[in-house]
């Protein structure tokens, strides 16, 4: 049976993608930064694990007791939403701590097992906003960014290893929980000389009627990063990605 790690499975794209693979056979691991309901899978079909994916004890105790691993994926991410005036440091610190320094963290951490093996997969979760400029997320969006660089330049590094390296890219999920944290985050609110900015992004997406993503689109894309070994480097998820990605 084939084993896969997945951070970030507390709700949304972590927890559906789980399940995706539980659902097909797979060993599942589910890490999350808090484990507290065993309810959220079947029973016995899924080992939840505690992983805070910016402390290097965390990582190293998550991968012990996973044991061999053939896929991983980042899926552990913050959303942020301000004007990057209005954004203090250390949500910058922050958000890159856990968005790009800890995909590359976890990513060192298997990459020993992979390539004594030669063979593996790493998906890194990412966002179809790094295919799009937006305005009020240019930090989330640089943190998301600099991990499609990341993947792709680490790809070229593993290929000699008969390790595979994609990138997944999501389009925007309003049922998942994401949206509302990231909002929760804007600690110190918008910077005044924006509010008409805000008030005009803000109403465009509740007026935005356009196709968006479901964690099944996610779930459904990592599957195909995972299983295909032909799939591309790039994966957009959800019917909003996939035409960002093709209007690119």
């Amino acid at each position: 049976m084939s084993t896969i790690l997945i951070t970030g499975c507390s709700s949304g794209f972590g927890l559906e993608t789980a399940r995706h693979f539980a659902d097909r056979g797979w060993d599942v691991v589910a890490s999350m930064r808090s484990p507290q309901d065993d309810a959220l899978f079947p029973p016995e079909s899924v080992r939840i694990l505690p992983l805070d994916v910016t402390d290097p004890a965390s990582i190293a105790a998550v991968i012990e007791a996973a044991g061999p691993i053939d896929a991983l994926v980042n899926n552990a991410g913050i959303g942020f939403l301000n004007a990057v005036e209005g954004t203090p440091m250390e949500a910058v610190r922050d958000i890159f701590e856990t968005n790009t320094l800890g995909t590359i963290a976890m990513t060192q951490a298997v990459l020993p097992q992979m390539r004594e093996r030669r063979a593996g997969v790493i998906v890194n979760v990412t966002s179809s906003v790094t295919l799009r400029s937006l305005p009020l997320l240019s930090v989330y969006t640089a943190s998301k960014a600099a991990v499609n660089a990341f993947t792709d330049s680490v790809a070229l590094e593993l290929a000699q290893f008969g390790v595979r390296v994609r990138v997944v890219l999501p389009g925007r999920a309003p049922d998942t929980r994401f949206g509302d944290n990231a909002r929760a985050r804007m600690t110190s609110g918008f910077p005044e000389p924006y509010g008409e900015l805000v008030q005009a992004v803000f109403a465009g997406w509740e007026e935005d009627a356009g196709p968006v993503t479901s964690a099944s689109d996610v779930a459904e894309a990592v599957w195909q990063a995972v299983v295909d070994d032909a799939s591309p480097a790039h994966i957009p998820a959800g019917a909003d990605a996939v035409a960002w990605a093709q209007g690119r």
